[in-house]
């Protein structure tokens, strides 16, 4: 299959949904050769992905991952990379906040890729066991409402496109899919994404994987979450499939805007300082910007206004029960 989409593809001809599914499955099984997943990575980022060829990929990749049991719905919290803003982990320290509000938050995400310090790097440097194995990892999400799954760990097709990916050195389809492909399906999601071009390719991709509900967002000072130095663009994705674009002005929510190089973190190390000092207390930008980023999951969840849902995010802070649920995971996943 994969040779006859490298044909069509290099035409500059569009693959099916169903089309670009089976290539995807060829490519997880291991069947493909290396030449012709770098021909078909290459010419689909030439042609530019469709909705339908990014959805089918994102499919075929998360049947082919290791299954995640859960018994509530979750939420992820994710960025696609790629802003080079040298951000420090502002989705994965968000997410203890809002796993302390009630709710399930299930991330999945790898090492650092634009950045010095991914969410797995992140983690490991807090003291958590990130490889832990699937069923331990289930068990983690039971008893702590936050669980952290390893990609290495859940899609261990990979490493068929891995050596394509490091030779080819550009952007692939790959880098939008690590997002899209939580094993946990997750009901609900908060995506910050690099380019304001991919806000309605993106939320219509999440749409069709069956999303109930979630917000792609842009910061608009290229920020790939919600920003406290510009205003964010983002597309809302409803219950109903219908997809809404709005703004969000922080000065409008009472905040006071910053600079970019506010909210910059540096290696592993440094960064698990910053979110331990963000959750113990500390005011500031970056505490700032987790309020925010932590509010709009949980007003989109609770369905509260987002005025509402600050109030909750920072009361969680001050209470202590985000540290709380921090300090629980780690130690649950070295149990």
């Amino acid at each position: 299959m994969i040779k006859e989409a490298v044909k069509k593809v290099v035409d500059k001809q569009d693959l099916s949904f169903d089309e670009a599914e089976a290539v995807m499955k060829e490519i997880m099984s291991g069947e493909a050769s290396q030449m012709l997943m770098a021909s078909y990575l290459t010419a689909l980022r030439m042609k530019g992905e469709t909705i339908d060829e990014i959805a089918a990929s994102a499919k075929g990749m998360r049947e082919a991952a290791v299954p995640f049991h859960h018994e509530n719905p979750v939420l992820e919290i994710v960025g696609t990379g790629g802003d080079e803003a040298n951000s420090f982990n502002v989705s994965t320290t968000s997410s203890f906040v809002i796993a302390s509000s009630g709710i399930t938050v299930a991330k999945h995400g790898n090492r650092a890729v634009s950045s010095k310090s991914g969410a797995a790097d992140v983690l490991e440097a807090l003291g958590a066991n990130i490889s832990a194995d699937p069923a331990k990892t289930e068990e983690v999400l039971k008893k702590t409402n936050f669980a952290f799954m390893f990609a290495q760990k859940f899609h261990t097709a990979m490493k068929y496109v891995a050596p394509v990916r490091k030779e080819l050195g550009t952007r692939t389809l790959f880098n939008i899919l690590g997002p899209l492909t939580n094993p946990a399906k997750p009901e609900y999601i908060i995506m910050g994404v690099y380019s304001e071009e991919l806000l309605d390719q993106l939320s219509s991709v999440l749409a069709k994987l069956g999303v109930k509900k979630g917000y792609v967002v842009y910061g608009q000072d290229k920020l790939d979450e919600v920003s406290l130095s510009a205003k964010t663009s983002y597309a809302k994705i409803n219950e109903d499939g219908s997809i809404e674009r709005g703004v969000i002005d922080p000065e409008a929510l009472g905040f006071k805007l910053g600079k970019r190089t506010d909210i910059e973190g540096g290696n592993a190390d440094e960064n698990a300082q910053i979110t331990r000092r963000i959750l113990s207390g500390e005011k500031g930008l970056k505490r700032d910007t987790v309020v925010l980023n932590s509010a709009l999951a949980i007003s989109l969840v609770k369905d509260i206004t987002l005025q509402d849902a600050i109030k909750a995010a920072e009361e969680i802070i001050d209470s202590g029960k985000a540290l709380a649920t921090l300090d629980a995971y780690v130690e649950e996943t070295n149990r």
